[in-house]
């Protein structure tokens, strides 16, 4: 089987081998246990290879090298429309080779992908969609048409579609659907938390405007202003990070908040096993999988109700909600506080809800979509 992956993501080289980021790699290195030869249509950096970087892993790869586009300012729509002659050529060319397409959803490069498959009705295909498939969310008009071609059965053909998250559709192309970090050897019983000391807060992502970063430190701050014994470690880097950094020593928090860059996935994960709760006030989400993490060795999970993140938390039982307002947040974070024994059950239902999400059964439930 020629596997043919159309992607946003940035990609690196370094001799023979094909880098791109972390999460995303571990996912389709699993895809690509079960195919013959791939080839990946996805922009280029020239950047050095870094921490959360990981090479793809097989042995018959080809890689389509396509400009990135944009359509944030003049300039960018300018170089974008002078470069879609191209790229559409470039997708019709390599989708006629591919015996099965796949489509790396939301992006710019995914929108064309999704446009350009509609000529290819005969050829399996699957699509990934890693944003918030939630109908009634406030969402880019680009997102909004990628969607709608997904969704329709009259444009789109012989499509499995993959969303995160249980809704309403009449759709035969959607199919909810999961992602997974651990394998089966690391399911255990959680260690159990002493939450009357002091309490460990994490925060795993980009330091950017979506992820909310500001509010996430702002929380544990309060909490700290009002006689809580905690400590906030973020895991990521972005352009916030200098401003936040400022905040912190402006507000005199340099032993409560610690910034630790962008770190290898064993590292975080030896952190999980310890700490008490994960912050994430995310503006809009996929599949979290810093949450889903978090919550598979008993940490809970403190979340905004975006995406399917209401189903995973189950509506506060296996995490607590947060809206935004940094009163009301507070005060349901420190009424969970106040009941450890609560927070010992919360813990306990998050982990037995995550660990149903394990690799090896990630990987069969690829296998079933390439064999359909």
């Amino acid at each position: 089987m020629n596997f043919l992956i159309i992607t946003h993501a940035m990609h690196k080289e370094k001799g023979d081998r094909i880098y791109s980021y972390a999460p995303y790699i571990r996912e389709m290195n699993l895809w690509l246990k079960s195919v013959d030869s791939v080839t990946i249509i996805a922009p280029v950096l020239g950047d050095s290879i870094s921490k959360i970087d990981l090479p793809y892993e097989h042995p018959k790869l080809h890689l389509k090298t396509i400009p990135s586009i944009q359509f944030t300012s003049l300039k960018t729509i300018f170089y974008a429309l002078l470069n879609l002659p191209h790229l559409f050529f470039t997708l019709y060319k390599e989708m006629r080779k591919a015996d099965h397409i796949h489509l790396r959803c939301p992006g710019n490069i995914g929108s064309l992908g999704c446009l350009v498959q509609v000529f290819f009705p005969k050829t399996p295909k699957t699509a990934k969609y890693a944003g918030n498939w939630d109908p009634e969310s406030e969402q880019p008009l680009s997102y909004r048409i990628q969607k709608w071609l997904l969704s329709s059965s009259f444009f789109t053909k012989n499509m499995q579609v993959l969303v995160y998250g249980n809704w309403f559709s009449t759709s035969p192309n959607i199919k909810p659907f999961f992602t997974a970090s651990f394998l089966e050897a690391d399911k255990n019983i959680p260690t159990v938390r002493d939450y009357s000391n002091r309490l460990q807060f994490l925060f795993v992502g980009s330091l950017v405007e979506g992820k909310r970063p500001f509010y996430t430190i702002q929380l544990v701050e309060r909490l700290h202003h009002l006689g809580f014994n905690v400590q906030l470690d973020l895991f990521g880097d972005g352009v916030l990070r200098e401003s936040l950094h400022h905040y912190i020593v402006e507000h005199e928090l340099e032993n409560v908040v610690h910034f630790h860059g962008n770190q290898e996935f064993s590292i975080i994960k030896a952190r999980l096993k310890s700490a008490h709760f994960l912050i994430l006030p995310s503006k809009s989400e996929g599949w979290p999988k810093a949450v889903a993490e978090a919550m598979f060795f008993g940490v809970i999970p403190i979340a905004t109700p975006v995406s399917c993140l209401v189903d995973m938390l189950e509506y506060g039982s296996r995490g607590v909600l947060i809206f935004g307002a940094l009163d009301v947040d507070v005060k349901h974070i420190t009424e969970a506080l106040e009941d450890p024994a609560g927070l010992e059950s919360i813990s306990k239902a998050a982990a037995k809800w995550s660990q149903q999400f394990t690799l090896e059964r990630f990987e069969r439930e690829i296998e079933a979509l390439l064999k359909n």
